[in-house]
């Protein structure tokens, strides 16, 4: 078995000054876990559904509806992406 053959072959990507809450949406509405972060057409990072979830404020929170959604709008995709990908060939098995 090779890696093509798990591999998704045209992921969605985003920038990494992608917001929060557009990354978000995007993982919603697209029924996926995880966004690759490109620039420059390469490879910078990936975003993952837990590292959201991890950047999120806590169910406890003082701060009220408008307060949350105000602060992830500001919140970059590049603030809370994994940046040191490891990335293999298709054909690497």
């Amino acid at each position: 078995m090779l890696v093509k053959d798990f591999m998704t072959r045209n992921p969605i990507t985003v920038a990494p000054e992608t917001s929060f809450s557009e990354a978000l949406k995007l993982m919603k509405q697209n029924k996926i876990k995880r966004l690759i972060v490109m620039k420059d057409e390469k490879i910078i990072g990936i975003v993952t559904e837990k590292d959201l979830l991890y950047a999120s404020p806590s169910k406890a929170t003082t701060l009220n509806i408008w307060e949350l959604h105000y602060l992830l709008s500001k919140l970059k995709i590049e603030e809370i992406m994994t940046k040191d990908v490891v990335t293999v060939n298709e054909n690497t098995p």
